[in-house]
């Protein structure tokens, strides 16, 4: 049997609790599937700060590449805002991304039926929403070139960042899309700023030339205004969308609310050899932090995602999906998406629930 090994970052704030949950879920398919995995912790973000002064810690990263998966907690909290910008607990996570090449974050938004009361929308708009945001993860205006703050010949400081994409970059991007759209819908909406950004007209020409490849895809295009306009209006319209690393940034977010909770979203951050960085698609909720309240299910879910996109274990990922989806039944819900005649229940309680259900 082939060894698999996974990299648990717990990371900050809620991040250590929800991870906990999501091992344990791991723990059980692996013994129920006989997966192989074996896995061991390592610090991230704020916490690796304060242990080493690096946000990213050389044998974190040392251990992240040695690794055929990783899970990722969440990392920041305002305990952490007076660092430099050089030493902040994202700055582990962008370097993650960077050091590891993962450029294309899947970012599921799945209205699961039991919760569609949760989403701020009417149960019409949302009932059966299925997007997946493709995100560029590793260019664009949050890695481009020069960036800083500036003080002028008038004494007025001035902040810029560079939005810089080149056709290597958007081409592989594009391919992520299309090659996961064949698996769904058959459709990829290209969201850009073609009409003032000069970056997203290469972006979407270079769509258009992936797209030759993909004839069975149909390729549509939208202005990123446009396309959040629509998010709200009429999600369902959308399969796949993908982006760059900003407009994903804030588009993923926004599909997430449709949902009822981004407590429910996993996400998965592969590069083009099948690595992947798994963790919840929201943040460290350090206002939360240590009271066993947290939603453990997007963890639990992007354990999932781990099993079926860098695993091999799709048996054991649609065990998890349905666990869930089990629970939910059963009318078990965390605070974030609790509704009138909900059984709330704590981060520990549902893990136990999810492992019972498997």
């Amino acid at each position: 049997m082939t060894s698999r090994n996974v990299l648990i970052l717990p990371g900050d704030g809620i991040g250590p609790e929800i991870v906990e949950q999501a091992v344990r879920v791991l723990d059980k398919v692996n013994t129920q599937f006989d997966l192989g995995v074996q896995h061991e912790s390592a610090l991230v973000g704020g916490s690796a700060y304060d242990e080493t002064g690096s946000p990213l810690p050389e044998e974190t990263l040392s251990k992240a590449k040695a690794a055929d998966a990783i899970l990722l907690g969440a990392v920041g909290g305002p305990k952490w805002d007076g660092l430099d910008m050089s030493v902040r607990p994202e700055k582990g996570l962008l370097g993650l991304r960077s050091n590891l090449d993962l450029f294309s974050n899947l970012r599921p938004a799945i209205l699961y039926p039991q919760l569609a009361d949760a989403s701020s929308l009417k149960p019409e708009i949302v009932a059966g929403l299925d997007i997946l945001i493709v995100r560029e993860l590793t260019g664009g205006i949050y890695f481009g070139q020069p960036r800083g703050i500036r003080t002028l010949d008038n004494g007025e400081r001035e902040g810029f960042n560079t939005y810089v994409y080149n056709e290597t970059e958007i081409r592989r991007i594009a391919h992520s899309a299309f090659l996961a759209a064949r698996q769904r819908g058959k459709r990829v909406c290209s969201i850009d700023k073609s009409n003032v950004l000069e970056v997203t007209v290469l972006w979407k020409e270079v769509m258009e030339e992936v797209a030759k490849e993909y004839p069975d895809v149909e390729l549509s295009h939208m202005l990123v205004d446009n396309a959040a306009m629509q998010l709200v209006r009429a999600p369902k319209q959308f399969d796949v969308m993908v982006t760059g690393n900003m407009f994903g940034d804030i588009l993923s977010d926004a599909a997430a609310m449709l949902t009822g909770s981004i407590g429910m979203l996993p996400s998965a951050s592969l590069n083009a050899d099948g690595l992947g960085m798994y963790e919840p698609c929201h943040g460290s909720a350090p206002d939360i932090a240590g009271q066993g309240v947290a939603n453990p299910l997007a963890t639990i879910l992007s354990v999932a995602m781990m099993l079926r996109y860098s695993l091999d274990a799709k048996d054991a990922a649609d065990a998890i999906e349905a666990a869930v989806s089990n629970v939910l039944d059963q009318g078990l819900r965390t605070g974030d998406i609790a509704s009138e005649g909900s059984n709330i229940v704590g981060t520990k309680e549902m893990g136990d629930a999810v492992l019972a259900a498997l």
